[in-house]
């Protein structure tokens, strides 16, 4: 691969494209690619779309990005409306993401830049440079026959090599195997050929041995200056957080509408069957890999913690599943989605576990509220991160080792 570098480290990263092979993660978009620009059209049966892209590799050239502090773009709209674009550094591992937009005039062009080293407010980075994957161009506001051109894509700037903190979860990337000890896998249950969890069994794992059961709800597709949400299982964090990799099964899980047969990166799919789908996960989980079902939990971040009781206490027999509950940056009752206060009330009466435990959830009355006059013990915590973000999972600080504190009592009683 031949990159243009100058005196002011500049990488000229639209000389990784050498064919429209090169482009990757396509949606709603029709692209072409030619010497110098790549151009991009909202396609005609896309035009309810909110979010439409497609992504540059660059896990090649990522060892030089360590040391980039920029990566900006130039676009030019090419349509009759204004348009809103998006420019996103993906990394590989959870919510790993920089992001900036811009919004663009018809026949306008505008440079949108991102910061390598972005932070969440309280300092921890948003990527490692060392994992950036894709550089991905986003159409946020665009109708039928939106289009753009990517005129040119660079990295720029100097900065000091990335300091890696080696306290650090590095949470495993999906894989297409058949399970087994430290890999993190796409798995499917038989008549579900277009459904798929994502499984992970312990580094340490025996055939021969229980292992309580981490089952986590992903959150919604959302993207935002700061939020980068797939809204796919592959982009939970919290079970590997919980664990730290060891001792435990931990099972992401999809919503899904079995009508549609996908998976729904947005709202509920299917409540109900979402419901069933996890059970039936669950399930097969403890029957084949030895999961222990006196001590199975239940977590998940947004759309995931409204989820553990708006999907978890959807009945009787999935509710009797949970001997913990954990919930981060929201949980049921709070109205998105349909889940209402009243009904959030009633479904809590289902739970017959242990406790709960809530991460970022200390503000406002609900669900604490809630929580007590049912009597539920239910620990809270700040996390301190200060974004709608998982990271904070994946490291020591207190609010973590509360909830593994949590989790490891919760298992052993």
């Amino acid at each position: 691969m031949n990159t243009i570098h100058s005196q002011s480290n500049e990488i000229n990263l639209l000389q990784t494209i050498r064919s429209i092979s090169n482009i990757e993660n396509v949606k709603g978009l029709a692209v072409e690619v030619d010497v110098n620009t790549i151009t991009a059209s909202k396609e005609k049966d896309e035009e309810k779309l909110k979010y439409a892209w497609f992504s540059i590799p660059v896990s090649s050239v990522n060892k030089q990005l360590e040391t980039s502090k920029n990566i900006e773009a130039n676009v030019k709209n090419t349509s009759k409306e204004v348009l809103k674009i998006m420019l996103w550094i993906v990394a590989d591992k959870g919510w790993n993401a920089v992001g900036n937009s811009v919004e663009i005039k018809p026949n306008e062009t505008k440079t949108v830049s991102c910061n390598v080293r972005a932070t969440f407010p309280d300092g921890t980075p948003r990527l490692n440079p060392t994992n950036i994957q894709q550089i991905q161009l986003m159409l946020m506001k665009g109708q039928k026959g939106s289009s753009f051109e990517l005129q040119n894509l660079i990295a720029n700037g100097n900065t000091s090599k990335f300091k890696e903190n080696k306290n650090r979860l590095v949470v495993p990337n999906m894989e297409f195997c058949n399970p087994k000890a430290g890999k993190r896998v796409a798995y499917k249950l038989d008549n579900y050929s277009n459904l798929y969890s994502v499984l992970y069994l312990p580094k340490n794992y025996k055939s021969n041995k229980k292992y309580p059961v981490i089952v986590e709800f992903p959150g919604n597709i959302y993207y935002t200056d700061k939020v980068y949400s797939t809204g796919k299982p592959e982009q939970c964090v919290i079970g590997y957080g919980m664990s730290k990799g060891k001792d435990a099964i931990w099972v992401s899980v999809p919503f899904v509408d079995y009508k549609k047969d996908k998976i729904a990166v947005s709202g509920w799919g299917n409540p109900d069957n979402t419901a069933d789908y996890t059970m039936k996960v669950v399930t097969e989980i403890i029957e084949k890999y030895g999961g222990d079902k006196d001590n199975v939990v239940l977590t998940g971040f947004s759309r995931g913690a409204i989820a553990c009781g708006y999907i978890g206490l959807r009945n009787d027999t999935i509710a009797n599943l949970w001997k913990g509950i954990h919930a981060c940056q929201h949980y049921d009752g709070d109205g998105w989605g349909g889940s209402k206060l009243d009904e959030a009330i009633e479904r809590l009466k289902r739970f017959k576990g242990k406790s709960f435990f809530q991460t970022d959830n200390i503000s406002g009355t609900e669900p604490k509220n809630m929580l007590s006059k049912a009597a539920v013990k239910t620990t809270f915590v700040n996390s301190g991160l200060g974004a709608h973000a998982c990271d904070m999972f994946l490291d020591n600080r207190p609010s973590t080792l509360e909830l593994r504190k949590w989790f490891n009592n919760l298992i052993s009683n």
